[in-house]
């Protein structure tokens, strides 16, 4: 069809309109964007100009689905065809709907279709099954309504009749629409459903897999669900099942008994339920929320009992009383290591376990010797990179992609040719972060050597058993705040199956929020929260982990993050097998998107944790240390990258305003290496008396805003954006040598490792790491992420890196790379790491670097 959208500037599309999960994307419109294909969140500014009859096409799940979904409308109210594709009101109650509309002297009518098929015509709506009356009331939405959902806090209020059977309609198509005084349709729309849920059915019993000597039991929570099977398979590639059974229904939850004979065998759940992404009643065949295992190609969930003794390594049972010894979270220190980076290119490692769990265990590999000289010098954490179940990364090493790395050894350091490359076989090898969470509660298959059965789960206990024992403790990266996929027929979709439009969070329009990349989870739901800390338990307790880094922990409600850690808190290990009270959390405090200033309650973000003892990255020592942001001009300096002193080809304003610039920086870094302490007292630039609280970034926000030393996570560089070497050499002026930006590198290092607070290492950092100036190194495959323990280079000059995430800034890149004096020597290298280990030395040599309390840090510490 022609469809013209009209925003505040013309843009005409002539083609169909996709609707996906349900957004709609601006395809190549002259649209600002990071993606190609780029989610619009909100659409209320385009009008649609469409005939009396007209086909919406609306992809049915991802933006990948290959055949679109058409809706036929045929109404002369063209204008109301697109009502049922937005859920603007709000189920908040059993006895209050909230619609930000006023009807006046019009009236308002409630419909439900069990068998969605609700439509408009020139009456209003047809094909409803229940027609109701909502009386308007006046006053604002009562009070515990707008605590829970402060965003709708203006909303009207719509009083529900109290004779209505809520548990059955949840189940159906619903819409509200309003009628002028004449009888005349004025709008109407889907409703979202997560307040009425929560209060109906919040559930605290079984869920999952259950295993007793008598057989096994299933427990889904799917409330809005017509009908739930589970389908047994005896193997994991059986395309029969052996076994159907229907599941029965006890307030919102599916159960069902199975024989012993189940356990060892592969499910799936059946589920019958109204979809809003295609508003249509639809099968979803998923896996199960609380899954344990998989099968290697991630459809079926696996039947596995984790407290079986086949499970166990030996001695696994006593290893809570192996654990290294941690006397306070002040003594923490932090590695952030990528499983695969560990070990990918490291030939003392069996070919077998390169890249995978069981690399760790390799005692005599050079990867082990490093993390021990690491332990030996005082290094207490090492935190890895995701390793749930994510997508984007086959499970099967045999459907691997890979690059013959021959071809790029003799490439020019600039060349363009190993990326190319790299980037054609990207979304097929063997690499990427993890970010892409399908299932929480399981262990990444490809990092096991048999991604079938229980080898994951072994294979993961092997290794933080080894590690254990090496003397680290181990972190998982967790990442609770978004899913990979949504929508009723995604392979990766698994939450939006069995309760659509529950697990994640909404817009205003009904559509799903994107802003920490796509598919934001709602953890001010009641049964998100229970999710996410059951599977933090699940964690601890099947898996003896000693913390968690939260991503955008911001977007994660700051009660489920203090619950769960009170939850953690309480494990003993008399009775559980593990300490919970030595278990930290921390993770990334960022303020944005809609749950920005507590837009959607009160949020995990760095000002709402102070007290809490749960820590956050500190980004004010990062960028007053090297200069700008990650988000600005890549040239700009700081503290240690020669702002005033050595300026590069940038322009930082006048001397004054260098000189300004330069003193701030050094109070945002006296801040932050006084643990960030809101309430420390120092002397600023102007010779003033203040607290940290009252020093201003440049948008008058304060730089501190911790209350308890553990509360704040030094860094200078992460897993995101460029090595710590690798920003250095960019900032740095071009003609300073080699051996000072390694003292440069070194000088970073020690600001971090000698503050208070907790100090976080990117791993590498100690050897000169480089990923030839790639600032997204997250799908750049091994050859731009490689770590060489040898300490024989450090992987700068293998080509300009990715054109995706770093074109732009290759006319910056390409001369450095071109330069050989940018590379260091294996003695560089080697001294980087001598340093860096006298640095932990240090550190560890004296309480005095780890006060344990905001008092001491205030007594002990003085700026000058």
């Amino acid at each position: 069809m022609a469809l013209t959208l009209t925003p505040t500037s013309s843009v005409h599309l002539l083609s169909s309109i996709s609707v996906a999960r349900p957004r709609i994307f601006a395809a190549d419109f002259n649209l600002r964007s990071r993606w190609r294909r780029r989610p619009v969140t909100s659409i209320s500014n385009f009008r649609l100009r469409l005939p009396s009859k007209t086909s919406l096409h609306c992809l049915c799940s991802s933006s990948s689905a290959s055949s679109p979904m058409s809706l036929e409308v045929s109404s002369p109210n063209s204008q109301f065809l697109d009502c049922l594709i937005y859920s603007r009101a709000y189920w908040v109650t059993q006895g209050v709907i909230a619609w930000n509309v006023d009807v006046g002297e019009g009236s308002c009518y409630f419909y439900a279709s069990k068998s969605a098929g609700l439509s408009f015509s020139e009456d209003g709506i047809d094909g409803y099954d229940l027609r109701i009356k909502l009386e308007a009331e006046s006053g604002s939405l009562p009070a515990d309504v707008i605590e829970k959902f402060p965003h709708i806090r203006n909303y009207k209020s719509f009083k529900v009749p109290k004779d209505l059977d809520i548990r059955d309609l949840v189940k159906s198509q619903l819409a509200v629409v309003c009628f002028d005084a004449e009888g005349r349709l004025i709008q109407g729309t889907g409703l979202q459903l997560p307040g009425v849920l929560d209060e109906l059915f919040s559930y605290d019993g079984p869920l999952g897999a259950h295993f007793t000597p008598e057989g096994v039991s299933l427990h889904l929570w799917a409330p809005t669900a017509q009908a739930v099977s589970v389908c047994i398979y005896k193997n994991p590639l059986d395309k029969s099942p052996m076994e159907i059974c229907p599941l029965k229904e006890a307030n919102g939850v599916w159960s069902t008994e199975g024989a012993c004979s189940w356990g060892g065998c592969y499910y799936v759940y059946k589920v019958s339920v109204y979809h809003p992404s295609t508003m249509k009643l639809e099968t979803c065949y998923a896996n199960d929320p609380y899954a344990r295992g998989l099968s290697a190609d991630g459809r079926k969930t696996f039947l596995v009992n984790l407290d079986s003794d086949d499970l166990k390594p030996e001695g696994w049972d006593n290893l809570a009383d192996k654990k290294p010894c941690l006397r306070s979270f002040s003594d923490i220190s932090i590695y952030e290591l990528h499983v695969r980076d560990f070990s990918a290119n490291d030939e003392t490692v069996e070919p077998e376990n390169r890249g995978g769990y069981l690399a760790f265990t390799s005692k005599d590999s050079a990867g082990v010797k490093h993390l021990q000289k690491l332990v030996d010098a005082g290094l207490t954490h090492l935190h890895l990179l995701p390793t749930f179940q994510f997508g984007d990364v086959d499970d099967e090493k045999e459907n691997w992609k890979s690059v013959d790395t021959s071809l790029l050894e003799g490439l020019r350091p600039d060349s363009t040719e190993a990326q190319a490359r790299i980037t054609e076989i990207q979304n097929d090898d063997g690499y990427n972060w993890g970010y892409n969470p399908v299932l929480w509660g399981v262990p990444k298959g490809s990092y096991a050597s048999d991604p079938t059965g229980p080898c994951r789960i072994i294979e993961f206990r092997k290794m933080v058993q080894a590690l254990n024992c090496t003397g680290l403790n181990v972190v998982l990266d967790v990442v609770y705040n978004h899913l990979h996929a949504s929508g009723p027929h995604d392979k990766e979709s698994v939450l939006d199956k069995i309760v659509p439009g529950y697990y994640l969070r909404r817009n205003s329009d009904g559509f799903i929020e994107n802003s920490t990349c796509v598919n934001n989870t709602a953890s001010e739901h009641y049964m998100v929260d229970r999710l996410i800390r059951d599977d933090l338990l699940n964690w601890v307790v099947n898996y003896k982990v000693d913390g968690f880094r939260f991503d955008l922990m911001g977007h994660i409600m700051k009660a489920t993050i203090v619950n769960a850690k009170s939850a953690i808190g309480s494990l003993r290990k008399e009775t559980d097998g593990v300490d919970g009270s030595r278990i930290y959390l921390y993770g990334e405090g960022w303020n944005f998107g809609e749950v920005a200033e507590n837009g959607r309650g009160i949020n995990a973000s760095q000002f709402n944790l102070g007290g809490t003892g749960i820590g956050s990255f500190n980004d004010r020592i990062r960028d007053a240390t090297l200069g700008g942001s990650p988000f600005g001009h890549p040239l700009q300096q700081g503290f240690i990258t020669g702002l005033l002193l050595q300026p590069n080809a940038h322009d930082h304003g006048s001397e004054a305003t260098q000189e300004l610039m330069l003193s701030t920086a050094k109070n945002h870094i006296q801040t932050g290496m006084a643990a960030n302490l809101k309430d420390y007292m120092l002397t600023n630039h102007e010779g003033k008396e203040v607290k940290g609280s009252e020093v201003l970034m440049h948008d008058a926000t304060p730089v501190a805003y911790a209350s308890l030393p553990t509360e704040t996570i030094n860094y200078v560089s992460a897993h995101d954006n460029e090595t710590l070497f690798d920003i250095i050499s960019l900032k740095t002026p071009m003609e300073i040598s080699v051996d000072e930006r390694c003292r440069i590198n070194h000088l970073a290092s020690s600001m971090i490792a000698l503050s208070q607070g907790i100090p976080f290492f990117h791993a590498g950092d100690e050897i000169l790491r480089s990923k030839s100036l790639d600032r997204d190194s997250y799908n750049s495959g091994d050859w731009f992420n490689r770590l060489d323990f040898s300490y024989s280079s450090n992987n700068w000059g293998v080509g300009l890196p990715p054109k995706g995430k770093n074109e732009h800034n290759w006319p910056l890149i390409k001369p450095r790379l071109q330069d050989p004096s940018f590379k260091p020597k294996s003695s560089h290298i080697v001294a980087t790491l001598h340093n860096f280990l006298d640095l932990l030395r240090i550190r560890y040599s004296s309480p005095l670097f780890r006060l344990d309390t905001a008092r001491a840090i205030q007594v002990r510490m003085t700026t000058v």
